[in-house]
């Protein structure tokens, strides 16, 4: 039996559906993919990068947020939402009602076996579209462990593995630094005190 094909939507039809929808989307050329829960870990590691990056930046002219600001990466036709976005102010919205990113200087996405290959691959390039974005942290869930990628001045990207406790995540874009340990302190990753 054939399936039906998916409906395509524009960018509009989509972020008025989404913004009444009980649920979150994304939008990936045309289609709305749902999105699926993510684990208390998941939660936690978002929670602790988020909150350690907005200690750092109150005094500079940017800001972070967590999970429910969506990205929008024009050139690709992609709409996300990523795990923690780090974005100038005066922000960049896609419309008044403020809730759509066109930009962002750093994003971290907190990887699950469901998507891990997503968020390295497909996410990444959307997200090289975007002509402020300098730097790409990865934050696996399951093991003591992140990917840093950040652009080089010629415009190529270069990448750092971190799997100690004691790393430092340096975010030289946002002129901050994440101690890969800290980021745990509550998962089950977590060292007994």
């Amino acid at each position: 039996m054939a399936s039906l094909p998916l409906p395509i939507f524009t960018i509009e039809q989509y972020l008025k559906l989404e913004r009444e929808a009980p649920f979150r989307s994304e939008y990936i050329k045309g289609e709305m993919v749902a999105m699926s829960g993510g684990s208390r870990d998941h939660a936690l590691l978002g929670t602790a990068i988020a909150a350690r990056l907005d200690t750092q930046l109150s005094d500079k002219p940017c800001a972070v947020a967590a999970n429910d600001l969506r990205l929008c990466c024009l050139p690709e036709d992609v709409l996300t939402y990523p795990d923690v976005v780090v974005y100038g102010e005066p922000a960049s919205h896609m419309d008044d009602d403020e809730d759509t990113l066109t930009d962002a200087v750093v994003i971290v996405e907190v990887l699950s076996k469901s998507t891990r290959r997503y968020d390295r691959i497909e996410k990444f390039r959307y997200y090289r579209s975007l002509p402020s974005f300098s730097e790409y942290l990865l934050v696996e869930q399951d093991e003591i462990r992140a990917e840093h990628h950040f652009r080089q001045p010629d415009g190529s990207w270069a990448f750092r593995v971190l799997t100690t406790r004691a790393d430092i995540i340096q975010l030289d874009s946002i002129e901050c630094q994440l101690i890969l340990g800290d980021l745990y302190r509550k998962t089950k990753l977590a060292v007994p005190e």
